[in-house]
């Protein structure tokens, strides 16, 4: 019997099961981690990532499946021990730390009334709004497998944005899916949050003021957003990221692919935005830090938030008559005032003396103008994550936040590993139908076709 049912569009997803799974073993000590200031940036938004399969190779039954991915979770989690734990309060501070209690990860088994091949991927939020179980918060980590008619089944995670970001959360999933194939573990995570301390005295550029402000968990709830924000999945043909590199690169220097599409993704929001109310425009870009904060590879397997942002303004009419060349040229500008060790900690510096509270990028909160956000998830793993019933055949990621002042793009390589990307996308209507309609068909709407599901 169902224990909850969730409707949307013209299919059912009903929960059939739930359970806590724990790490095995004991917990190590300290049995708090206190966040790092740059975890305080984090904004402690949800973050889901979802993985596609087909019908699933594997002999036994789908119980077994769901079984053998509880049981290498449970393995998983003893080496990510903070996510198996609570997020509270410090009750001085009232700042958030994480409790290493092994309260667990929610783990829920679903069934859905369709085959894969019938969702309508572009459009996410009729593929899966409703049909994820809202966010527990007393879970910082929740999985949701959900079986479908055709065999197939898809694989959501939700996390905490306060147990780290983008590349935290790709260690995991490839160590758990190690374990589940019995694979000899690749790496070790590092929970060491103390490596991003202030220095002492803290001290930093005042430039930080414009671009950073202190708020609270309530400020992030209620940002001002526009009326709609529509989530759209879309697929890029490698042949049309390679066109815009070289066309980013005419002027002799050579752009990055994710410098290309940014200045791509620039001139069309030109064309998305009311002239009449807004004269300028602004993009960000997240930066990882690990690598900028030390040359060795001391950071490489640091489990927390390691990201800060880069802006870049230009006015509309600038935009628009620039050449892709040139705005490539600002892209690139922007995010290299961003990548050098003293930009890192002059932003935990800063942290520091706007404590208490969370902070975030003034971008993010919708202050300033229209804005788009671009992820680069280029090492983001899609065909790795394969829990021993085969690969994916798309991993990306969904945003289940209802508010937001800053339009986002998420790029992710496509499963068949051919140079092609994923786009997952919350934008306002304007800038899709720009994208849409733009004579150079960059953006094309994910389908069953492109994910081989016919």
């Amino acid at each position: 019997m169902a224990l909850e049912n969730a409707r949307n569009g013209d299919y059912t997803v009903s929960i059939i099961r739930k359970s806590v799974v724990k790490a095995i073993g004991p917990i190590p000590e300290p049995r708090i981690l206190t966040l790092s200031n740059l975890d305080l940036l984090s904004g402690r938004f949800p973050v889901t990532y979802f993985y596609v399969y087909h019908k699933a190779k594997h002999n036994d039954s789908s119980a077994s499946i769901v079984d053998e991915l509880q049981n290498s979770l449970a393995i998983c989690l003893s080496h990510f021990y903070p996510f198996a734990g609570r997020i509270i309060p410090n009750p001085e501070t009232n700042e958030p730390e994480i409790l290493c209690d092994n309260t667990g990860a929610l783990f829920l088994v679903a069934q859905a009334s369709i085959s894969l091949n019938q969702l309508d991927f572009y459009n996410l939020n009729k593929c899966l709004e409703g049909k994820l179980v809202p966010i527990h918060k007393e879970f910082p980590v929740q999985v949701q497998l959900t079986n479908y008619e055709c065999g197939g089944i898809f694989i959501t995670f939700t996390f905490d944005h306060a147990l780290g970001d983008a590349s935290s959360f790709t260690k995991f999933l490839l160590m758990w899916s190690e374990i589940a194939r019995k694979k000899p573990l690749s790496f070790s995570p590092d929970h060491r949050r103390y490596l991003f301390r202030a220095r002492y005295p803290p001290i930093y550029n005042r430039s930080f003021d414009e671009s950073f402000i202190s708020c609270s968990l309530h400020d992030i709830l209620h940002i001002s957003t526009p009326n709609t924000l529509l989530k759209r999945l879309y697929y890029i043909d490698a042949s049309n990221i390679d066109r815009l590199q070289k066309l980013a690169s005419l002027d002799g220097t050579k752009r990055t692919k994710i410098e290309a599409f940014s200045a791509y993704i620039w001139k069309i929001m030109v064309k998305a935005i009311d002239k009449g109310h807004s004269k300028k425009c602004k993009m960000g870009w997240l930066v990882d830090g690990r690598t900028r904060i030390c040359t060795e590879k001391v950071l490489e397997n640091y489990i927390g938030n390691a990201l800060s942002i880069a802006v870049g303004e230009a006015s509309v009419d600038e935009i628009e008559q620039a050449s892709i060349a040139n705005v490539a040229n600002n892209v690139h500008d922007a995010i290299s005032k961003v990548t050098s060790a003293e930009h890192f900690l002059d932003l935990i510096d800063w942290i520091e003396c706007n404590k208490p509270g969370l902070m975030l990028a003034k971008i993010v909160l919708g202050q300033g103008g229209p804005a788009i956000v671009v992820s680069s998830g280029r090492r983001f793993p899609v065909a790795e994550v394969d829990f021993g019933f085969g690969g994916p055949v798309v991993g990306t990621v969904y945003s289940t936040i209802q508010k937001l002042g800053v339009g986002y793009i998420n790029q992710r390589p496509g499963a068949k590993g051919d140079g092609s990307w994923t786009i997952s996308a919350i934008l306002w209507p304007e800038m899709i139908e720009a994208l849409e309609s733009d004579s150079e068909h960059v953006f094309q709407p994910m389908t069953s076709n492109h994910l081989k599901l016919l």
